[in-house]
Protein backbone atom coordinates (compact mmCIF):
# COMPACT_ATOMS: atom_id res chain seq x y z
CA UNK A 1 0.00 0.00 0.00
CA UNK A 2 1.20 3.39 -1.02
CA UNK A 3 1.91 5.99 1.93
CA UNK A 4 -0.07 9.28 1.69
CA UNK A 5 0.81 12.65 2.86
CA UNK A 6 -1.21 15.87 2.60
CA UNK A 7 1.23 19.16 1.32
CA UNK A 8 0.84 22.62 0.36
CA UNK A 9 2.79 25.22 -1.16
CA UNK A 10 3.30 28.42 -1.87
CA UNK A 11 2.10 30.57 -4.64
CA UNK A 12 2.49 33.86 -5.97
CA UNK A 13 -0.90 35.63 -7.10
CA UNK A 14 -0.87 36.34 -11.03
CA UNK A 15 2.43 34.35 -11.51
CA UNK A 16 1.29 30.66 -10.44
CA UNK A 17 1.84 28.24 -13.25
CA UNK A 18 -1.15 26.34 -14.63
CA UNK A 19 -2.71 23.41 -12.42
CA UNK A 20 -5.60 21.28 -12.02
CA UNK A 21 -8.61 23.41 -11.23
CA UNK A 22 -10.88 20.35 -10.27
CA UNK A 23 -8.58 19.59 -7.18
CA UNK A 24 -8.78 22.08 -4.24
CA UNK A 25 -5.66 19.78 -2.60
CA UNK A 26 -2.66 19.47 -4.53
CA UNK A 27 -0.87 16.53 -5.68
CA UNK A 28 2.18 16.80 -8.10
CA UNK A 29 1.47 13.23 -9.57
CA UNK A 30 -2.05 14.08 -9.80
CA UNK A 31 -1.16 17.85 -11.69
CA UNK A 32 0.99 15.92 -14.03
CA UNK A 33 -1.38 13.93 -15.41
CA UNK A 34 -4.33 15.80 -15.79
CA UNK A 35 -1.96 17.99 -17.92
CA UNK A 36 -1.04 15.39 -19.82
CA UNK A 37 -4.72 14.35 -20.15
CA UNK A 38 -5.50 17.90 -21.17
CA UNK A 39 -2.63 19.00 -23.66
CA UNK A 40 -2.32 15.14 -25.37
CA UNK A 41 1.44 15.39 -25.40
CA UNK A 42 4.13 15.82 -22.47
CA UNK A 43 5.48 18.88 -24.21
CA UNK A 44 2.16 20.60 -23.95
CA UNK A 45 1.87 19.19 -20.55
CA UNK A 46 5.14 21.14 -19.83
CA UNK A 47 4.55 24.08 -21.02
CA UNK A 48 0.87 24.21 -19.46
CA UNK A 49 2.55 24.14 -16.10
CA UNK A 50 5.61 26.19 -16.73
CA UNK A 51 8.20 23.38 -16.23
CA UNK A 52 10.67 21.58 -18.44
CA UNK A 53 10.05 18.95 -21.34
CA UNK A 54 12.60 16.69 -19.56
CA UNK A 55 11.47 17.78 -16.15
CA UNK A 56 8.28 16.13 -16.69
CA UNK A 57 9.27 13.24 -18.38
CA UNK A 58 11.59 12.19 -16.06
CA UNK A 59 9.21 12.60 -12.78
CA UNK A 60 7.13 10.36 -14.73
CA UNK A 61 9.45 8.31 -15.31
CA UNK A 62 10.51 8.36 -11.86
CA UNK A 63 6.94 7.95 -10.94
CA UNK A 64 6.53 4.61 -13.10
CA UNK A 65 9.18 2.74 -11.36
CA UNK A 66 8.01 3.84 -7.73
CA UNK A 67 4.71 2.55 -8.40
CA UNK A 68 5.46 -0.32 -10.56
CA UNK A 69 2.65 0.25 -13.22
CA UNK A 70 3.16 2.30 -16.48
CA UNK A 71 1.19 5.68 -16.71
CA UNK A 72 2.12 6.87 -19.95
CA UNK A 73 1.24 5.62 -23.20
CA UNK A 74 4.13 6.27 -25.90
CA UNK A 75 3.05 5.29 -28.67
CA UNK A 76 5.16 7.19 -32.00
CA UNK A 77 3.39 8.99 -34.00
CA UNK A 78 -0.13 10.04 -31.46
CA UNK A 79 -0.40 12.11 -28.91
CA UNK A 80 0.16 10.63 -25.25
CA UNK A 81 -2.56 9.66 -23.58
CA UNK A 82 -3.14 7.92 -20.09
CA UNK A 83 -2.92 4.14 -19.07
CA UNK A 84 -5.96 2.62 -17.75
CA UNK A 85 -4.01 2.58 -14.32
CA UNK A 86 -3.33 6.05 -14.39
CA UNK A 87 -6.85 6.74 -15.69
CA UNK A 88 -7.89 4.91 -12.00
CA UNK A 89 -5.61 6.99 -10.33
CA UNK A 90 -7.32 10.09 -11.24
CA UNK A 91 -10.74 8.75 -10.54
CA UNK A 92 -9.67 7.93 -6.68
CA UNK A 93 -8.45 11.19 -6.25
CA UNK A 94 -11.37 12.78 -7.63
CA UNK A 95 -13.41 10.64 -5.68
CA UNK A 96 -11.51 11.04 -2.02
CA UNK A 97 -11.70 14.68 -2.83
CA UNK A 98 -15.15 15.11 -3.21
CA UNK A 99 -15.81 13.29 -0.27
CA UNK A 100 -13.84 15.36 1.89
CA UNK A 101 -14.09 18.66 -0.03
CA UNK A 102 -15.90 20.15 3.07
CA UNK A 103 -12.71 19.09 5.31
CA UNK A 104 -10.35 20.33 2.88
CA UNK A 105 -11.97 23.41 2.35
CA UNK A 106 -12.42 24.20 5.78
CA UNK A 107 -8.41 22.65 6.60
CA UNK A 108 -7.40 25.54 3.69
CA UNK A 109 -9.10 28.20 4.93
CA UNK A 110 -7.49 27.91 8.47
CA UNK A 111 -3.88 27.41 6.76
CA UNK A 112 -4.26 30.70 5.38
CA UNK A 113 -6.06 32.74 8.38
CA UNK A 114 -3.22 31.04 10.65
CA UNK A 115 -0.42 32.23 8.06
CA UNK A 116 -1.97 35.68 7.86
CA UNK A 117 -1.47 35.96 11.58
CA UNK A 118 2.74 35.43 10.51
CA UNK A 119 2.52 38.57 8.22
CA UNK A 120 0.55 40.77 10.61
CA UNK A 121 2.95 42.65 12.86
CA UNK A 122 -0.07 43.46 15.18
CA UNK A 123 -0.23 39.52 16.14
CA UNK A 124 2.53 38.16 18.66
CA UNK A 125 3.02 34.30 18.55
CA UNK A 126 4.74 32.91 21.93
CA UNK A 127 5.79 28.91 22.16
CA UNK A 128 4.68 27.35 25.28
CA UNK A 129 5.29 23.88 26.96
CA UNK A 130 3.31 23.23 30.05
CA UNK A 131 2.15 20.47 31.93
CA UNK A 132 -1.79 19.45 31.46
CA UNK A 133 -4.20 22.40 32.72
CA UNK A 134 -7.24 23.69 32.25
CA UNK A 135 -6.58 27.27 32.64
CA UNK A 136 -3.76 26.96 30.40
CA UNK A 137 -6.31 26.34 27.73
CA UNK A 138 -8.52 29.17 28.57
CA UNK A 139 -5.20 31.15 29.02
CA UNK A 140 -4.92 30.24 25.20
CA UNK A 141 -8.32 31.59 23.96
CA UNK A 142 -7.92 34.75 26.40
CA UNK A 143 -4.85 35.83 24.65
CA UNK A 144 -5.75 34.99 21.15
CA UNK A 145 -8.38 37.30 21.74
CA UNK A 146 -5.73 40.14 22.54
CA UNK A 147 -3.77 39.16 18.92
CA UNK A 148 -1.49 36.84 21.33
CA UNK A 149 -1.19 33.46 20.01
CA UNK A 150 -0.20 30.59 22.93
CA UNK A 151 1.46 27.36 21.05
CA UNK A 152 0.58 25.51 23.53
CA UNK A 153 2.09 21.84 23.68
CA UNK A 154 0.97 20.27 26.67
CA UNK A 155 3.81 17.65 28.47
CA UNK A 156 4.78 16.94 31.72
CA UNK A 157 6.32 19.45 34.08
CA UNK A 158 9.98 18.25 33.79
CA UNK A 159 9.91 17.73 29.78
CA UNK A 160 7.80 21.25 29.86
CA UNK A 161 11.16 23.00 32.29
CA UNK A 162 13.56 21.07 29.87
CA UNK A 163 12.13 22.39 26.36
CA UNK A 164 12.48 25.52 27.84
CA UNK A 165 16.08 24.94 28.77
CA UNK A 166 16.68 23.33 25.37
CA UNK A 167 15.07 26.42 23.50
CA UNK A 168 12.33 24.89 22.12
CA UNK A 169 9.84 27.31 23.70
CA UNK A 170 9.69 30.72 25.19
CA UNK A 171 7.61 29.85 28.33
CA UNK A 172 7.16 26.46 30.54
CA UNK A 173 4.28 25.85 32.96
CA UNK A 174 4.92 23.43 35.65
CA UNK A 175 3.50 22.98 39.21
CA UNK A 176 4.52 22.15 42.81
CA UNK A 177 3.35 22.10 46.29
CA UNK A 178 3.28 25.12 48.44
CA UNK A 179 5.99 24.08 50.95
CA UNK A 180 7.76 21.26 49.71
CA UNK A 181 10.96 19.86 52.06
CA UNK A 182 14.44 21.01 50.56
CA UNK A 183 15.38 17.16 50.79
CA UNK A 184 11.78 16.03 48.83
CA UNK A 185 11.55 14.07 45.54
CA UNK A 186 10.15 17.57 43.94
CA UNK A 187 12.92 19.77 45.05
CA UNK A 188 15.58 17.61 44.01
CA UNK A 189 13.82 16.94 40.29
CA UNK A 190 13.43 20.56 40.12
CA UNK A 191 15.85 22.18 41.08
CA UNK A 192 18.94 20.84 38.93
CA UNK A 193 16.58 22.33 35.91
CA UNK A 194 15.88 25.94 37.43
CA UNK A 195 18.54 28.21 37.46
CA UNK A 196 18.76 31.37 39.77
CA UNK A 197 19.56 34.30 37.77
CA UNK A 198 18.91 32.69 34.40
CA UNK A 199 15.43 32.09 35.06
CA UNK A 200 12.31 33.92 36.49
CA UNK A 201 8.93 32.21 37.31
CA UNK A 202 5.89 34.40 36.43
CA UNK A 203 2.79 34.05 38.78
CA UNK A 204 0.15 31.79 37.17
CA UNK A 205 -2.66 30.22 39.45
CA UNK A 206 -3.02 28.28 42.60
CA UNK A 207 -5.38 25.21 42.12
CA UNK A 208 -6.07 21.74 44.44
CA UNK A 209 -4.62 18.55 43.35
CA UNK A 210 -6.60 15.62 44.89
CA UNK A 211 -8.43 11.79 44.37
CA UNK A 212 -10.89 11.67 41.70
CA UNK A 213 -13.73 8.78 42.66
CA UNK A 214 -16.82 8.46 41.34
CA UNK A 215 -19.63 10.11 42.25
CA UNK A 216 -20.65 10.15 46.27
CA UNK A 217 -17.00 8.66 46.62
CA UNK A 218 -19.02 4.70 47.12
CA UNK A 219 -15.21 3.18 48.59
CA UNK A 220 -15.25 5.92 50.71
CA UNK A 221 -11.29 7.27 49.98
CA UNK A 222 -10.12 9.96 52.08
CA UNK A 223 -6.54 9.79 52.47
CA UNK A 224 -3.66 7.84 50.67
CA UNK A 225 -3.68 4.91 52.95
CA UNK A 226 -6.93 4.63 51.30
CA UNK A 227 -5.67 3.74 47.79
CA UNK A 228 -4.02 0.46 49.02
CA UNK A 229 -7.77 -1.24 50.26
CA UNK A 230 -8.37 -4.40 48.47
CA UNK A 231 -10.05 -4.49 45.47
CA UNK A 232 -9.06 -0.23 45.03
CA UNK A 233 -8.45 0.15 40.87
CA UNK A 234 -5.65 3.26 40.93
CA UNK A 235 -5.07 5.20 37.90
CA UNK A 236 -1.63 6.74 37.31
CA UNK A 237 -0.06 9.77 35.36
CA UNK A 238 2.95 9.25 33.15
CA UNK A 239 6.39 9.79 34.31
CA UNK A 240 7.74 13.23 34.15
CA UNK A 241 4.45 15.21 35.09
CA UNK A 242 4.39 17.11 38.06
CA UNK A 243 0.80 14.90 39.40
CA UNK A 244 3.45 11.63 39.40
CA UNK A 245 6.33 13.49 41.19
CA UNK A 246 3.15 14.60 43.68
CA UNK A 247 2.26 11.06 44.00
CA UNK A 248 5.50 9.84 44.46
CA UNK A 249 7.02 11.81 46.92
CA UNK A 250 3.72 11.60 49.07
CA UNK A 251 3.63 7.82 49.28
CA UNK A 252 7.23 7.86 50.14
CA UNK A 253 7.22 10.48 53.06
CA UNK A 254 4.32 8.13 54.75
CA UNK A 255 6.33 4.38 54.07
CA UNK A 256 3.84 3.51 51.29
CA UNK A 257 5.21 1.42 48.37
CA UNK A 258 4.42 2.40 44.79
CA UNK A 259 4.92 -1.20 43.67
CA UNK A 260 2.13 -2.53 46.10
CA UNK A 261 -0.72 0.00 44.81
CA UNK A 262 -2.81 -1.71 42.28
CA UNK A 263 -2.78 0.44 39.03
CA UNK A 264 0.58 2.23 39.59
CA UNK A 265 1.83 1.34 36.29
CA UNK A 266 -1.36 2.43 34.32
CA UNK A 267 -0.79 5.25 33.23
CA UNK A 268 -2.36 8.68 31.62
CA UNK A 269 -1.34 11.58 29.74
CA UNK A 270 -3.56 14.53 31.23
CA UNK A 271 -5.89 14.81 33.98
CA UNK A 272 -9.07 14.61 31.94
CA UNK A 273 -7.78 11.31 30.50
CA UNK A 274 -7.23 9.87 33.88
CA UNK A 275 -10.73 11.51 35.21
CA UNK A 276 -12.48 10.12 31.92
CA UNK A 277 -11.19 6.56 33.08
CA UNK A 278 -12.70 6.47 36.18
CA UNK A 279 -15.93 8.03 35.01
CA UNK A 280 -16.66 4.89 32.70
CA UNK A 281 -15.91 2.47 35.06
CA UNK A 282 -12.44 1.65 34.59
CA UNK A 283 -10.46 2.47 37.55
CA UNK A 284 -11.56 3.73 41.13
CA UNK A 285 -9.47 6.73 41.65
CA UNK A 286 -6.99 8.74 40.12
CA UNK A 287 -4.88 11.78 41.38
CA UNK A 288 -5.62 15.02 39.73
CA UNK A 289 -7.08 18.66 39.64
CA UNK A 290 -10.29 19.58 40.88
CA UNK A 291 -12.15 20.78 37.47
CA UNK A 292 -11.15 17.75 35.57
CA UNK A 293 -13.16 15.65 38.51
CA UNK A 294 -16.07 17.99 38.31
CA UNK A 295 -16.38 17.99 34.54
CA UNK A 296 -16.44 14.24 34.29
CA UNK A 297 -19.38 14.26 37.22
CA UNK A 298 -16.61 12.75 39.60
CA UNK A 299 -16.14 13.91 43.22
CA UNK A 300 -13.16 15.17 44.74
CA UNK A 301 -11.28 15.05 47.51
CA UNK A 302 -8.67 17.90 47.96
CA UNK A 303 -5.28 16.75 49.86
CA UNK A 304 -2.96 19.36 48.23
CA UNK A 305 -2.51 23.23 47.34
CA UNK A 306 -0.07 24.12 45.06
CA UNK A 307 1.27 26.71 42.87
CA UNK A 308 1.32 26.53 38.84
CA UNK A 309 4.22 28.54 37.58
CA UNK A 310 5.04 29.98 34.59
CA UNK A 311 9.08 30.04 34.00
CA UNK A 312 10.74 32.10 31.37
CA UNK A 313 14.80 32.67 30.64
CA UNK A 314 15.19 36.47 32.67
CA UNK A 315 16.54 37.51 29.01
CA UNK A 316 13.16 36.88 27.36
CA UNK A 317 11.18 38.71 30.12
CA UNK A 318 11.20 42.46 27.97
CA UNK A 319 10.01 40.73 24.71
CA UNK A 320 6.88 41.86 23.03
CA UNK A 321 5.19 38.52 23.57
CA UNK A 322 6.01 37.58 27.30
CA UNK A 323 5.36 41.49 28.29
CA UNK A 324 1.52 41.67 27.12
CA UNK A 325 1.23 37.84 28.48
CA UNK A 326 2.51 39.25 31.87
CA UNK A 327 -0.21 42.08 31.16
CA UNK A 328 -3.10 39.60 30.26
CA UNK A 329 -1.96 37.65 33.60
CA UNK A 330 -2.55 40.75 35.35
CA UNK A 331 -5.39 42.28 34.40
CA UNK A 332 -8.99 42.08 36.44
CA UNK A 333 -10.41 39.91 33.88
CA UNK A 334 -8.31 37.27 33.39
CA UNK A 335 -8.28 36.68 37.01
CA UNK A 336 -12.11 36.98 37.50
CA UNK A 337 -12.17 33.96 34.39
CA UNK A 338 -9.59 32.17 36.38
CA UNK A 339 -11.52 32.30 39.59
CA UNK A 340 -14.49 31.05 37.96
CA UNK A 341 -13.25 28.28 36.54
CA UNK A 342 -13.48 25.97 39.64
CA UNK A 343 -10.59 24.82 41.31
CA UNK A 344 -8.46 27.61 40.57
CA UNK A 345 -7.49 30.49 42.06
CA UNK A 346 -4.95 33.73 41.42
CA UNK A 347 -2.14 34.33 43.74
CA UNK A 348 -0.86 37.84 44.73
CA UNK A 349 2.11 37.36 42.15
CA UNK A 350 -0.16 36.34 39.36
CA UNK A 351 1.44 38.27 36.30
CA UNK A 352 3.93 39.18 38.80
CA UNK A 353 8.22 38.29 38.23
CA UNK A 354 9.37 36.43 40.63
CA UNK A 355 12.56 35.18 41.76
CA UNK A 356 13.19 31.62 42.07
CA UNK A 357 14.88 32.03 45.52
CA UNK A 358 11.72 34.63 47.06
CA UNK A 359 9.03 31.39 45.50
CA UNK A 360 10.57 28.45 45.60
CA UNK A 361 11.42 27.27 49.69
CA UNK A 362 14.03 25.11 48.16
CA UNK A 363 16.60 27.53 46.74
CA UNK A 364 16.03 28.52 50.50
CA UNK A 365 17.83 25.99 52.19
CA UNK A 366 21.05 24.14 52.35
CA UNK A 367 20.66 20.56 52.14
CA UNK A 368 21.32 18.66 55.72
CA UNK A 369 24.35 17.26 54.04
CA UNK A 370 25.76 20.94 52.98
CA UNK A 371 25.21 22.05 56.44
CA UNK A 372 26.90 19.22 58.08
CA UNK A 373 29.92 19.57 55.86
CA UNK A 374 29.53 23.81 56.84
Amino acid sequence: MQHIELSYQWAIPGAEPVRNRQSPLRNPLMDLLQAVRDAGSIGGAAKAMGLSYRHVWGELKRWEQRLGQPLILWEKGQAARLTGFADKLLWAERQAQARLLPQISALHADLEKTFAVAFDPAHLALPVFASHDAAMDLLREEAAATALHLDLRFCGSVDAIRALNEGRCHVAGFHAPWQPDAESLVARTYKPLLKTGQHKLIGFAQRSQGLMVAKGNPLGLHGWADLYQTGVRFVNRSPGTGTRLLLDQSLQERGLLASALQGYGHEENSHAAVAARIAAGQADVGLGIAHAAHVHGLDFVPLHQEHYWLVCLASALDTPPVVQLRRLLGSSAWQARLQGLGGYSPTPQTGQVQSLRSMLPWWQFRSSRSGAAA
